[in-house]
């Protein structure tokens, strides 16, 4: 986890430097896999939601003692089954998400409303949405304001539709990207230096 300043905050120059290692990983790991994927490795997708999380405001209140990420994945879908346990298998490397223990939980997805209800009785901290899920975005958008949880798209157009924080590759470059209005909806709350590195949508 990122040294804080004597106020127990992590400085802006730390928080700067902390993001833009991560940036320059996910650069080289994506131009080494083009040929594998046209997106963002899920290797690097967990170890940039690892650091991400440590400057959320909200993270470590929501999360508790372990930080459950959620893989939500449509039922019958090839596609949302392997993303579901690529990504899966590239979080459980991790030894801590966001400095804290952590577990994940594939779920199918039943409705939007199920998964609110899931969110909050498990106190997820994380919910990360695979592909194969285009025709329940806004329902999930719709569901989980007010619900205090990270939403997570592995496909970058969910992000504009009111998925929170996603993926995308610009110029053959990755970039992050967040929906803001629908951050404050699910109380995410990242830091204004952090927003700066971040494709912004509204």
């Amino acid at each position: 986890m990122p040294r804080s300043s004597a106020s127990g905050r992590p400085s802006r120059r730390r928080v700067v430097a902390s993001l833009a290692l991560i940036a320059l990983a996910l650069c080289f790991g994506a131009r080494s896999s083009r040929a594998q994927t046209a997106g963002v490795p899920a290797e690097l997708q967990a170890q940039l939601l690892s650091k991400l999380s440590v400057y959320d405001r909200n993270f470590a209140a929501r999360a508790g003692d372990v930080a459950l990420v959620l893989i939500l994945v449509k039922s019958g879908s090839a596609k949302s089954t392997r993303s579901g346990a690529t990504i899966k298998a590239a979080l459980a490397q991790l030894d801590r998400f966001g400095g804290l223990r952590h577990e994940e939980q594939v779920v199918p997805f039943e409705s939007a409303a199920a998964l609110a209800s899931l969110c909050r009785s498990k106190r997820a901290a994380v919910v990360y949405v695979t592909p194969g899920l285009d025709n329940e975005i806004d329902a999930i958008k719709s569901s989980l304001a007010g619900v205090d949880v990270l939403s997570v798209a592995a496909v970058p157009e969910y992000v504009p539709r009111g998925i929170v924080v996603g993926f995308e590759v610009v110029s053959g470059k990755p970039k992050l990207s967040i929906h803001i209005g629908q951050a404050r909806q699910q109380r995410v709350d990242f830091k204004a230096d952090v927003l700066k590195l971040m494709k912004v949508y509204r």
